[in-house]
């Protein structure tokens, strides 16, 4: 029913706005095409956002709880400082 009412009043509002007259150069008429087109828009904005989003769930991932590898800290001297280092290790 939405999508009737917006895809009409879409219409209606094209055809009102191919049917009016032509503006002239001398400036008259632009305020009506201005509020012709914001009344318009807003309309549309509106239908498009009373609409219901069409967001789709992604699949369910089941992951282990323990990964094969992680990554160990090792503190260690090097013979200036203490420093440390990463290294991965594997169940």
């Amino acid at each position: 029913m939405k999508k009737t009412f917006a895809a009409m009043v879409a219409v209606a509002t094209i055809a009102g706005a191919l049917s009016g007259t032509p503006a002239h150069a001398g400036g008259r008429g632009v305020g009506a095409g201005l509020a012709a087109g914001l009344i318009g828009g807003a309309i549309i904005g509106g239908a498009i956002a009373a609409s219901r989003p069409t967001y789709a769930a992604p699949a369910p991932v089941y992951v282990d709880d323990y990964p094969a590898c992680r990554m160990v800290r090792e503190r260690f001297w090097d013979g200036y400082g203490w420093r440390v280092r990463r290294y991965e290790v594997c169940d």
